[in-house]
């Protein structure tokens, strides 16, 4: 049967739209050769792993809208444009803009997909700031869906506060650690992830 989907000519021409991956961020860029009463570009994004977005639900609720990126108006010059989209967990992610006009009138951009891939290794950084008071960050990877378990202990080796203790996918995280109520000294941070444990020392100074 026929549609009565008329398509409506959007005076804003897109030249390019792409993307990049660095560690766990990904950085959209398009540009546009002219403008006609550009409001702007709503950044879509799609995440494939929900299960939503597979056989009659596709494109159904799925498309989150992640950010607004103003345009230019109306200008015959050729502009660029781009946006960041960070600290995401591995997966594969579908992008796409939404370029409104001022009167309401919009267009889809072409679909682009991007990837983060699994940390290579094992690893636990350091806590920062350290010597600290009251409260550090230690950031930790894992390139395995592991069980995560994150402890401090103090220098006899008894368990002072347990951060993390659950299931997560591969990838890089964070935990804060507040030791408000710990006395000065040294502690100790453990972190258990599949096979992989490791073990460093930080020190409290109050």
């Amino acid at each position: 049967e026929a549609s009565a989907y008329v398509p409506v000519v959007v005076p804003v021409e897109l030249l390019s739209f792409s993307s990049s991956v660095s560690d766990d961020d990904v950085t959209l860029n398009w540009t546009t050769a002219t403008e006609t009463n550009n409001s702007g570009f709503q950044i879509e994004r799609n995440t494939p792993l929900n299960p939503l977005s597979r056989g009659e639900a596709e494109g159904r609720g799925v498309w989150e809208n992640i950010s607004f990126v103003s345009g230019n108006g109306t200008t015959t010059e050729k502009k660029t444009y781009s946006f960041k989209d960070e600290n995401l967990s591995t997966g594969k992610y579908q992008y796409r803009l939404k370029q409104i006009d001022f009167d309401g009138t919009f267009e889809y951009s072409n679909i682009d997909e991007a990837e983060i891939f699994p940390p290579a290794k094992f690893s636990l950084e350091q806590n920062f700031p350290n010597p600290f008071n009251p409260t550090t960050k230690i950031s930790w990877q894992s390139p395995v869906n592991s069980l995560q378990i994150l402890k401090i202990y103090d220098v006899l080796g008894n368990e002072v506060a347990t951060l993390v203790n659950e299931y997560r996918t591969a990838g890089k995280y964070k935990a804060e650690f507040n030791a408000n109520n710990l006395a000065s000294g040294i502690y100790y941070y453990k972190i258990i992830a599949g096979d992989f444990s490791q073990t460093k020392k930080m020190v409290l100074i109050k």
